[in-house]
């Protein structure tokens, strides 16, 4: 599965991950490299608990919008 990802940086410089189609599932890393790293993970996580709980796993509608600036 292919989700979407928003990436931020906090006031600390951290960079903070979110993955909108699955509610509450976020971290944070001090690099983008271990930030991403570590979404994976909690998206393997949070999935596996759904499985576990016999819940629908959420699929990824976003939509992809390009602008130039």
């Amino acid at each position: 599965m292919e989700y979407t990802v928003i990436i931020t940086r906090d006031e600390d410089g951290y960079y903070v991950v979110n993955v909108p189609a699955l509610p509450g599932c976020f971290t944070q890393g001090k690099t983008k490299k271990e930030a991403l790293e570590n979404i994976k993970e909690a998206i393997i996580a949070y999935i596996e608990s759904l499985k576990k709980h016999n819940e629908k796993i959420p699929r990824d509608n976003a939509e992809e919008i390009n602008v130039n600036a």
